[in-house]
């Protein structure tokens, strides 16, 4: 798992699926405004099956694979 330009991430689920995850449409939702600033948005790492972000917003693993786009 790592970011990406424009804002989205590339995920690798433990089935081998690889997939890109956008975050946009969360940018100017609650708590997730703050991943509006790159320099927060860079911190997302792998946390207990799903992710997390230095100021401790997190998203579902089942959000993840759900919204994520195949990679082809």
């Amino acid at each position: 798992m790592y970011p990406i330009e424009d804002y989205q991430l590339r995920l690798i689920f433990n089935n081998g699926e690889e997939k890109i995850f956008d975050v946009k449409p969360y940018l100017n939702i609650g708590v997730f405004k703050d991943l509006q600033k790159l320099d927060i948005f860079k911190t997302v790492r792998p946390f207990l099956g799903s992710i997390i972000w230095g100021n401790n917003i997190d998203l579902s693993p089942d959000t993840l694979y759900i919204e994520g786009k195949n990679v082809s």
